[in-house]
């Protein structure tokens, strides 16, 4: 059985009945998560590691290796072995943005690795903590201003799209906006919930649960549309912040090398999970718009996504590290 390190790994407890596929060995397969147990990231891979176990067979483990925005987990894929038994639940940042912002990441996705399927994208948004007295975005700005212009807004990973939105706020009204990185979601979330930082950017899988509570308030979300589980919430662009309509991805991947036998039996059990109706629900609940994507699909989205950040990354003037 998966190991359950998460409050969120109840999500995965499902009453799933998929039919069971012929599988290559009897080894486990690990689920790489580049990011904390207690996380977005984490909890879909849970779900989509109990409904995959059910599918395919065999026991599936969840192993978060979490740090340097997915980059370890990255590093730990790049070494396994190429034989269907390792596999990665990554989304854009460690995939498309680390090897744009990073001299040396350790790892090349064009050459270490091979797209499996893709089954959701997914948007970024801006939450406020409970703490902080503003119910809007434009309200947020305004208390800054008062502050002196000088606000702290976390962001899971250095480097990534939350932080170039943080930084594009601020220069937009004239703010100092500072980004503060952590290892994840899951500890930005906390200092969130403990009013030890007054906002926060993150997607929406990481964010939904705390905001149906009312202990966090997401107020502006990225993507050309309101997002369907948050109705309420305005774009940035109908807020006047162009730039951020093009939604990240969620995918599975695996070490290059991996026979096409392989890949496409794993491909064939993620699309049959994904299609469960209790499975698609809950990702759904989670704030992903669910599709398949096949492995040359995402791989054309992956560059693409990548192109397009990569304009916007030199447009800010920033320096790989």
């Amino acid at each position: 059985m998966i190991q359950r390190r998460s409050a969120l790994a109840a999500l995965a407890t499902l009453p799933l009945a998929a039919p069971r596929l012929s599988r290559a060995d009897d080894k486990t397969l690990r689920l790489l998560v580049g990011f904390p147990a207690g996380g977005g990231t984490d909890a879909i891979a849970r779900l989509l590691g109990e409904a995959l176990q059910a599918a395919l067979g065999t026991t599936v483990l969840v192993d978060n290796r979490p740090g340097a925005g997915g980059q370890i987990a990255a590093q730990a894929l790049k070494a396994a072995a190429p034989d269907g038994n390792t596999l990665f639940v990554s989304h854009d940042h460690t995939i498309s943005i680390l090897p744009l912002v990073l001299k040396h990441p350790g790892f090349d996705p064009a050459k270490d690795f091979v797209p499996v399927a893709g089954f959701a994208t997914f948007a970024n948004a801006l939450a406020l903590s409970g703490g902080t007295p503003a119910a809007s975005l434009p309200e947020y700005l305004a208390w800054v201003k008062k502050q002196g212009g000088q606000g702290n807004v976390g962001v899971p990973a250095p480097a990534s799209v939350p932080e170039f939105l943080v930084k594009l706020l601020g220069e937009k009204h004239g703010l100092n906006l500072l980004a503060v990185p952590y290892r994840g979601s899951a500890p930005m979330i906390s200092d969130m919930l403990g009013n030890q930082i007054s906002a926060g950017v993150g997607s929406v899988p990481d964010l939904i649960v705390n905001h149906q509570q009312k202990k966090l308030r997401i107020v502006a979300v990225m993507g050309q549309q309101r997002q369907p589980v948050l109705p309420e919430v305005p774009t940035f662009a109908e807020l006047g912040i162009a730039g951020f309509e093009d939604l990240p991805y969620y995918g599975l991947f695996a070490p290059a090398g991996t026979p096409t036998a392989t890949l496409e039996r794993l491909s064939q059990a993620l699309a049959g999970v994904i299609a469960q109706p209790a499975v698609k629900a809950r990702l759904s609940e989670l704030g992903l718009s669910v599709g398949l994507m096949t492995s040359a699909q995402l791989a054309s989205r992956e560059r693409a996504y990548a192109a397009a950040w990569a304009r916007i990354i030199k447009a800010g003037g920033f320096q790989p590290q």
